[in-house]
């Protein structure tokens, strides 16, 4: 609610309904961003994210502090979303700018709801209240797009893909599609970078009536497997089964509808010469990208975050740079080194992403150990169904030596492997699965999370670090 006051004689301006003046307005601002600061730090101290709870006071003392904080931006705001990859997507968007000498806020730890978003701007404030900032870059969670847009109405949107997520939280994912279809149609002049690959994305950003440019992988470079589950098979606009070329993963490939003509569009960025194992690299027109990071569906962030900052005008001279020194301190593959043992965690949380996690675990032919940790918190989504729309079954590989299943719904994860005749330890506290394998497993160890299990995982990986020098 707002209301008009008059100043100056005739002029107007809007304030936020039950404020007495824009004297109270500022103080109110100041108290919120210096109460999210003593949030932030206090959680920090006390080995919490925190995050959340900062946004949270800040806009409880000041409910338009994120309008107003993103309005103070002073070129342009991007937003990213999709079911995976956005965390990765957005970090790597943001270092990218960065490198171009821009100023970037960025939501980095991935909290992507209203009150994160809040916070990253709130903490990312001067003690005056106000932001330095080019630039922000705002990872965005597909149903919060409702409360986000609105506030910071955004000036592109990145579109990784759209895959079956947690049911519970998300329903079908024609749900998440009219959320997003409804939200981009609010901001005509935001332009879309969107997943070519993925006939739902691209037609929703077709469908919207914004601008939009492309990305994907035009050639086929992965087999993808027959069992995988494919959202996207039939045609949105008229229903008819798609036809494809090929398959990369999932739904993601070159289509084509029969009846209605709606197809793949050409891509504006066209990664060739893809190659993948213990780096990536492939070719987007005349630039070669080389990224020391393992997973095929990484190609697809790092192209994103690529699309990104030459769509906003950057040459890209700077990417192979950024990427050469760019580091995942968030858990996505985020590699650890603890007494000669190499460990990467990693956020596997639905079907699609956690196939691509076992993908790349996979690419690694040497002797290796696997914990796979599940909690079924509010967060991660109470219904775990979806553990047995992933194919378990490839860890049955020799070079697979021992996997361990931990979390809350460690049982749960126990019986799914049971049922591809995969044996598994069973051991629910999370550290002392880690502390086993570490000192009878192979020193090569992978650690599959999925969302709430992936910060405190991280902080024991983290306190294990700093104990065992």
């Amino acid at each position: 609610m707002w209301r008009e006051i008059k100043k100056d004689g005739e002029r107007r301006e809007r304030v936020p309904a039950g404020y007495w003046g824009l004297e109270d307005m500022k103080i109110r601002r100041l108290l919120a961003v210096w109460a999210a600061k003593l949030s932030g730090f206090a959680c920090k101290k006390m080995g919490r994210q925190g995050v959340t709870w900062a946004g949270k006071i800040a806009m409880r003392i000041y409910p338009p502090i994120l309008e107003e904080l993103s309005r103070e931006v002073r070129r342009d705001i991007f937003v990213v979303c999709g079911t995976n990859g956005k965390t990765t997507t957005n970090n790597m968007l943001c270092s990218a700018l960065e490198a171009e000498g821009q100023k970037v806020i960025c939501n980095h730890t991935g909290s992507n709801m209203l009150n994160g978003v809040a916070a990253a701007f709130a903490l990312s404030a001067g003690l005056n209240g106000h932001i330095d900032a080019d630039y922000a870059c705002i990872e965005v969670d597909e149903a919060s797009t409702r409360h986000i847009f609105p506030a910071i109405r955004p000036d592109y949107m990145v579109l990784t893909n759209l895959f079956r997520d947690q049911l519970d939280r998300y329903g079908e994912i024609d749900i998440t599609m009219n959320i997003l279809e409804e939200m981009i149609r609010t901001v005509p002049m935001m332009k879309v970078i969107v997943n070519g690959d993925d006939a739902l994305s691209a037609y929703l950003a077709m469908d919207s009536g914004n601008d939009y440019v492309s990305y994907g992988i035009g050639d086929q470079v992965m087999e993808s497997g027959t069992s995988e589950i494919r959202e996207g098979r039939f045609c949105k606009c008229c229903g008819e089964r798609l036809n494809y070329r090929f398959y990369h993963y999932s739904q993601l490939g070159d289509y084509e509808c029969p009846r209605c003509g709606f197809a793949r569009p050409g891509l504006d960025f066209d990664a060739r010469d893809v190659t993948v194992g213990d780096q990536i690299a492939f070719r987007v027109g005349d630039r070669h990208i080389v990224a020391g990071c393992r997973g095929f569906y990484n190609v697809y962030n790092i192209l994103a975050a690529y699309a990104g900052v030459r769509t906003a005008g950057f040459s890209g001279d700077h990417f192979n740079d950024m990427l050469k020194h760019y580091n995942p301190e968030n858990g996505r593959m985020e590699q650890f080194r603890i007494q000669g043992v190499s460990i990467i965690l990693n956020l596997a949380k639905n079907p699609a992403g956690f196939n691509q996690n076992i993908s790349a675990v996979m690419q690694d032919p040497a002797p290796k150990d696997v914990i796979i940790a599940i909690n079924d918190n509010a967060q991660d989504g109470t219904d775990i169904s979806w553990l047995w729309d992933v194919d378990f079954d490839r860890f049955g590989e020799d070079n697979v030596k021992s996997v361990t299943v931990s979390g809350i719904r460690c049982q749960d994860m126990r019986l799914r492997l049971k049922y591809v005749d995969i044996p598994s330890i069973l051991e629910g506290d999370v550290e002392k699965a880690i502390r086993d394998r570490m000192k009878d497993g192979t020193g090569n160890l992978y650690v599959l999370v999925n969302y709430t299990a992936l910060f405190s995982t991280r902080n024991i990986l983290k306190k294990l670090e700093g104990e065992l020098k």
